[in-house]
């Protein structure tokens, strides 16, 4: 249940217009709804401004479906991440209107267009093109919240000269997100070069040294650039995520 649509229970409850046991029925969902195989959260969007996200991975698409039919009779904007395609098609023809993005494996339902919430614009760059697909789960969480994204895409240290070509980019944005594998030097690099705040990504992008992104990982970790924070691997929604409630207005 998001904020508008208490505002508007209350507001009819002032002026009269429902009684208490009718005001009582619509609320009786708050905090959470009990559906046996999972307890859904309607009083997140009140507590920390946003919806509960679904996690699509190792769910079924009938339970991903009967959570997102709660949230949308709550009023709330659902996403849904790692969603594998069969799974989307499923719930697409369940939810006309909902849009599935195949490469940050995501489905979002807007029912109402969020507000522009952030400050300034976050912006999100991957090392490499084989990082992009943690950068789209990034950008398309960091939209879903209502923020102004753009994105800067293959530019890691391997060629330097494509990042610092866009450090006027760079240096406009609110808030960073640096995607990137193999050795995850980029967030460094970056966060030597602004006075923003950089969120970094490792990837599991990378050979087998690379122990599915957990060098990359401790490369981040081991930042010698001040203000760099690191989400876990492949975890762009938690970036997408930290990057809106920073960029707050």
């Amino acid at each position: 249940m998001n904020r508008d649509l208490l505002e508007n229970i209350l507001r009819e409850f002032g002026r009269g217009e429902i009684t208490v046991e009718a005001c009582l029925d619509r609320l009786k969902f708050l905090p959470f709804e009990d559906m046996g195989f999972a307890c859904v959260d309607h009083h997140r969007s009140l507590r920390r401004g946003a919806a509960e996200v679904i996690y699509g991975e190792g769910k079924d698409a009938a339970d991903i479906q009967a959570i997102m039919e709660r949230m949308i009779a709550a009023g709330d904007n659902v996403l849904v991440t790692r969603l594998a395609p069969e799974k989307a098609g499923a719930l697409e023809r369940a939810f006309p209107g909902s849009i599935y993005h195949p490469r940050g494996r995501v489905l979002t339902f807007i029912r109402k267009a969020s507000a522009l919430a952030g400050r300034g614009t976050i912006l999100v760059v991957s090392a490499g093109t084989s990082d992009i697909p943690v950068a789209e789960e990034a950008v398309l969480t960091a939209r879903f919240l209502g923020n102004s994204v753009e994105t800067l895409f293959d530019v890691g240290v391997a060629g330097l000269h494509r990042l610092l070509r866009a450090q006027e980019r760079l240096r406009q944005a609110s808030v960073i997100i640096v995607v990137a594998g193999m050795e995850g030097a980029l967030p460094s690099v970056v966060g030597g070069l602004v006075d923003r705040p950089v969120i970094a990504v490792p990837t599991s992008v990378g050979y087998g040294a690379g122990f599915q992104g957990l060098a990359a990982l401790l490369g981040m970790l081991n930042s010698c650039a001040a203000g760099v924070t690191v989400v876990n691997i492949d975890n762009g929604f938690g970036a997408g995520y930290a990057a809106s409630l920073i960029n707050r207005a």
